[in-house]
């Protein structure tokens, strides 16, 4: 009796440690839940509301996949944004989303995830060296041609204009000027092009300086909204209030500029997709899948 007792104790400790060796499948397969996946994103700055938009679609998008998303503000520089990456990489992220400040400088923040064997997206702005498993934005140079065919179509040929241009090295920058420049070769002159970096204060400055020397412009456009906000209070305080200006991004303060008739036009942009698209190729890529090389996002002229 003791003997099948005997027995019957080790056929039991046998059954036990088989079932217990399936536990680390079941578990390894729980370590590739999208719940389990660290997504950073490094902003180029969080002091523009169109920035903002790309945050929230980012964290609305990473909350419906159950992914967890870490987000870094470079505030308009690019030494910091590098120093951004490289804390991110340190704490292990999967995948690192990132919004260049300057399209040339990330190159070195692009090429260390790289080196550590973190895939890299970036959104609204391409870096320029450095392997990126996917780029999300729209085409900024056709969104440039927009504002500078609708230019000519409010003002007619032979008028005097203004470009402020954004940050120097950003591809948006290159881009929408590019863009700008091919619709209005031969009909418009440019008569002043001049960086305000984005910024809407620098865009009140600069078209101050501007109207200086040039107070017989027809029109502006602006690489973005908030300068073109600023262009507008520049060319309202000095009487201006007739000249036409175009920007891009169509902010809420834009649109609302738009509808009151103090600014012409907005290129509409859309932040909030641009984020959400690139946390889901983000989580898409992590889980095997293929991602396109370039997802384009729909531009629209607000007017």
């Amino acid at each position: 009796m003791k003997k099948w007792t005997a027995w019957l104790l080790v056929l039991t400790m046998v059954v036990m440690a088989a079932c217990s060796t399936e536990q680390p499948g079941t578990s390894s397969e729980q370590e590739t839940k999208d719940g389990d996946f660290k997504i950073g994103l490094s902003i180029s700055t969080l002091n523009n509301p169109f920035f903002v938009a790309l945050k929230d679609g980012a964290e609305e998008q990473a909350t419906e996949l159950d992914a967890t998303l870490t987000v870094a503000d470079a505030q308009n520089d690019a030494a910091k944004q590098v120093s951004d990456v490289e804390d991110m990489i340190q704490k292990g992220m999967d995948l690192i989303l990132i919004n260049p400040t300057d399209s040339e400088a990330v190159g070195a923040a692009v090429q260390s995830a790289n080196d550590a064997g973190i895939p890299v997206i970036t959104v609204d702005r391409n870096a320029e060296s450095g392997d990126v498993v996917a780029h999300v934005a729209s085409d900024n140079v056709a969104g440039g041609k927009l504002a500078g065919e609708y230019m000519v179509e409010l003002v007619g040929e032979g008028g005097k204009v203004v470009e402020l241009e954004g940050i120097p090295g950003a591809s948006a920058t290159r881009d929408r000027g590019q863009g700008f420049n091919e619709a209005i070769d031969g009909k418009l002159d440019v008569v002043a092009k001049q960086s305000a970096n984005f910024d809407r204060a620098q865009g009140l400055t600069v078209m101050e300086n501007i109207l200086q020397d040039n107070k017989d412009i027809v029109a502006v456009f602006a690489h973005n909204d908030e300068m073109a906000l600023g262009a507008v209070q520049a060319l309202n305080s000095a009487g201006l209030n007739d000249v036409k200006v175009i920007g891009f991004d169509a902010t809420d303060d834009a649109v609302k500029a738009v509808e009151d008739g103090t600014m012409a036009a907005t290129v509409a942009q859309k932040p909030t997709e641009i984020g959400k698209l690139g946390v889901e190729a983000a989580v898409n890529h992590l889980k095997g899948e293929t991602v396109e090389e370039n997802i384009p996002v729909d531009l629209e002229l607000i007017k």
